[in-house]
Parts: structure tokens; sequence; C-alpha cells
């Protein structure tokens, strides 16, 4: 991991976003690039008139300013920090901001103690997590534990979650974090039997790993929602982080039907991490 970004908004939990990537870019010797996005218009920005000029610097030096004394931490000490400040219109621009600085990571702040239930419904979050072809990171609260050494990945072991898996393998293989894969299995239409299920996984690790090394680190849950089953089985592994995957703008992972990802986030106190199909 050589590159992070974190936009920032001056909210106390843009803050814990910014203080998780200062753990992890200290552990990996990375950059954060702490972005924050002034909104604009474009008659503005674009204006001729010099009053509105002169008023769209004013807006700028403003928030360089007050940036400048937002990355006042004790934290970022010895943290090599490249404060970027874009003008116009918020976090869409995100993922090309990514792009252009080949970042490994986005970490944002969830707004609230409701979790994603809130942000992942028209808001900067959602629109960064569709829209990234990179993995998102999203803290809910002050971090205490980030070093990330046990995490739940949640599957329904399709060909569409190969990919995700794949990415996320290679990130927490970098992080030297243990992934417990887990499959719940539900009492409705989607119920399948012990075979049936292992001869699903069994299909999924050959074709995205080539061998089935790793069936041995799936558990097979049975519960009544998706959400308790991953919510159950992470507290008994002691799990950090909780993944996910998702289909980018056409929102959530297939997996995680309706508000299932929505809901896992908001009764769960760890950090989720999405990762796009």
């Amino acid at each position: 991991m050589k590159k992070i970004i974190v936009p920032i908004d001056f909210s106390e939990h843009s803050e814990y976003a910014l203080e998780t990537a200062a753990v992890l870019a200290k552990k990996y010797n990375a950059e954060i690039l702490a972005l924050h996005m002034l909104e604009l218009s474009n008659a503005l920005i674009s204006s001729a008139e010099n009053l509105q000029q002169e008023e769209t610097v004013f807006y700028l030096k403003l928030a360089e300013q007050k940036f400048q004394e937002f990355l006042n931490k004790d934290y970022l000490q010895d943290v090599n920090v490249t404060p970027l400040v874009k003008h116009f219109k918020v976090f869409s621009e995100v993922s090309e901001v990514a792009k252009e600085h080949d970042v490994d990571l986005i970490i944002m702040g969830s707004h609230g103690a409701s979790g994603l239930k809130e942000v992942l419904v028209g808001s900067n979050t959602e629109k960064v997590v569709r829209h990234s072809n990179i993995p998102v990171l999203v803290i809910k609260q002050n971090p205490i534990l980030t070093d990330f050494e046990n995490v739940i990945f949640a599957s329904d072991f399709s060909d569409e979650a190969v990919a995700p898996y794949l990415n996320a393998s290679k990130l927490f293989e970098a992080l030297n974090t243990k992934v417990h894969l887990v499959y719940v299995n539900l009492p409705d239409n989607r119920f399948r039997s012990s075979t049936e299920i292992e001869k699903r996984v069994a299909t999924f690790l050959k074709k995205a790993d080539g061998n089935l090394d790793k069936m041995k680190n799936v558990a097979y849950v049975n519960d009544y929602t998706i959400e308790q089953g991953v919510l159950n089985y992470s507290n008994i592994v002691g799990a950090d982080l909780v993944a996910v995957a998702t289909h980018g703008r056409k929102g959530l992972a297939h997996f995680f039907e309706g508000s299932i990802s929505e809901d896992i986030a908001n009764h769960s106190t760890l950090p989720v991490m999405t990762f796009k199909i």
C-alpha cells in the first residue's frame, strides 16, 4: 500500500478517517492524500467578472487556510501528507483523483451512529462507493483498532464475486490480514444443502485461486438473515473489519439484496470496506 486518499469535509467523521489513515500510513510507509473538495458553481469559477473572480480566490484561500489548520494533528507527525484542494462538484471526482495519483485505498468517515444506512442514500460516501474502482474503507467512529488482523469477507460465491474476492485477497495479503470467508445459508428459497454449498464454494475457489487451499477458511453459517449471520460470525472470530462487494453504480452487490449491506454497517461496530464488482 503506497497511497491513501482521505476526503476531508472538516467534520469529526472525516477526522476519524484521517486518523485511521495515519495509522495505516505509518505501518506501511504510505502517503496520505488529504482531499478537500471546494464546492463552487461553474458560473462562479468561469465568470469573467472581477468581483466574482475575487470571490472565488477568497474561498479558495479560506479553504486552504482552514485545511492547513485541520491537518495540524499530532498523529500526523512523521506521516507524508499531501493536501489537495479541488473545486467544483465534490466527491464524485474522488475516483478520478484516485486514478490520477494511482491510489490504493480511499478512507471515509460515516456520518452519524446509523452508519451506512444514512450515508449510502444520496450522500458523498455513497457516490464514492458507487464510482470507485478501488477499495473504500468506511469508518463509523473514532478508531480504536486499525490493525485489521481478522477480516470477514461475506460472499455468495457466484462468478461475479470472483473479481472483488481477488482484489480483497490482494489487499488483505499486503495488510497481513487473516481473511475469514463466510457463506450465510437462509431458511427460505435461497436455502442450500451442505453438499450444494460446498460444491458452489469449490467451483468458485478453483476459478478464483486455481486450487482449493482456502476451503478450510470458509465458514457456513445458518441464520435468519445474512446480516445476523455475518455479524454473529464476526463476533465469534473476533473480526476487526467486515468486507462486502458492490455493483458500483448499480448499487450494492446482488448477494446483499435490498438493504442488507446497509443493515450490516448500521448495526456493526466494525469498519466496513467495499470492493467493486
